[in-house]
């Protein structure tokens, strides 16, 4: 082969990193969007364990390895800080794609066995951490 067609060759190949490297999605981290909502729906819940009726939701339907929360303030200065709710997978989770706070969750469990979710102040952030194996999102909230 001449010079000329391994130059071609090599700009082939550079154009198409480029491509691959800037307009896929290969390898960009795998994220999911998560929002809240505050609503009433469940008034015995609430009044049984006093945990508010926040709502999470998922922009799809995924199968749950953890979830957490976590005060925003405290995490910031130790990512170590312990969980208000913590949960991990156990076996044969389903997808969800909404979820309330404290609730128990099929296929999960408390990460210390036999916690319960602490309950959650008004004008405090909070950060939900959600994980699906390696799907990862997170949300800051604050109850008003």
């Amino acid at each position: 082969m001449t010079k000329k067609n391994w130059l071609l060759i090599l700009i082939a190949v550079a154009l198409a990193a480029t491509y691959v490297i800037y307009f896929t999605d290969w390898f960009k981290p795998k994220t999911v969007q998560v929002f809240h909502t505050s609503r009433n729906l469940r008034p015995r819940f609430q009044a049984a364990n006093g945990l508010p009726g926040l709502i999470f939701g998922l922009n799809r339907q995924i199968i749950l390895t953890e979830i957490s929360v976590v005060p925003l303030a405290v995490w910031q200065t130790n990512n170590h800080v312990l969980p208000l709710w913590h949960l991990i997978a156990t076996t044969n989770a389903l997808p969800r794609k909404a979820f309330f706070y404290g609730e128990r969750i099929p296929g999960l469990k408390p990460a210390v066995p036999g916690a319960r979710p602490a309950p959650l102040a008004t004008n405090i952030v909070y950060r939900l951490f959600v994980t699906a194996g390696k799907i990862e999102g997170q949300h800051d909230f604050e109850l008003k």
